[in-house]
């Protein structure tokens, strides 16, 4: 394994003024960009050496306690030589939902990214084909709010039930 790069230098240096929340638990470095810087301070990880996406997801903070916004959404990257992690955070509240793509920079994000539209409702703008994933086009909830109702809106009433044939 190589070594491990400094990351708090490499972001410091490549967004400088910019007020970033470090964190650590049990030797996993966590970061929390603002929003406007996101896509700045993930291509220098790129550059730096985090080249993989392992997961994109998101949190509804609805109701968490202290909780100052309602969505965070989270980037998890690994540098695949020195097996490096770190955690990558950033806030959003509505209206404003809106995100650019990490395509460009990982196309790992490509299915990723829209998982969270799905689920959260958050748009990564630039993406080459964002569309719906996991649940049909005419859908127009998103599930993994914490304001979602657990039996849903009716939506299931409106799709057609497939079953399977028996033989």
């Amino acid at each position: 394994m190589s070594e491990s790069t400094n990351l708090k230098e490499v972001l410091e240096s490549k967004l400088p003024g910019v007020e970033l929340a470090w964190s650590e638990f049990r030797s996993q470095q966590r970061v929390i960009v603002p929003a406007l810087q996101i896509a700045q301070a993930l291509r220098a990880l790129r550059d730096a050496g985090m080249d993989q996406i392992v997961d994109i997801t998101a949190v509804d903070m609805l109701e968490y306690p202290g909780a100052t916004d309602r969505f965070e959404v989270v980037y998890l990257l690994l540098d695949t030589q020195s097996g490096q992690r770190l955690t990558v955070k950033t806030h959003l509240n509505e209206p404003d939902l809106k995100l650019p793509s990490a395509y460009p920079i990982w196309i790992g994000a490509d299915w990723l990214e829209r998982e969270v539209y799905d689920m959260f409702g958050i748009v990564f703008e630039g993406h080459p084909n964002f569309k719906r994933l996991l649940l049909p086009d005419a859908f127009e909830s998103f599930p993994l709010r914490k304001d979602y109702p657990v039996k849903g809106r009716g939506e299931r009433h409106n799709f057609p039930i497939i079953t399977r044939a028996e033989s």
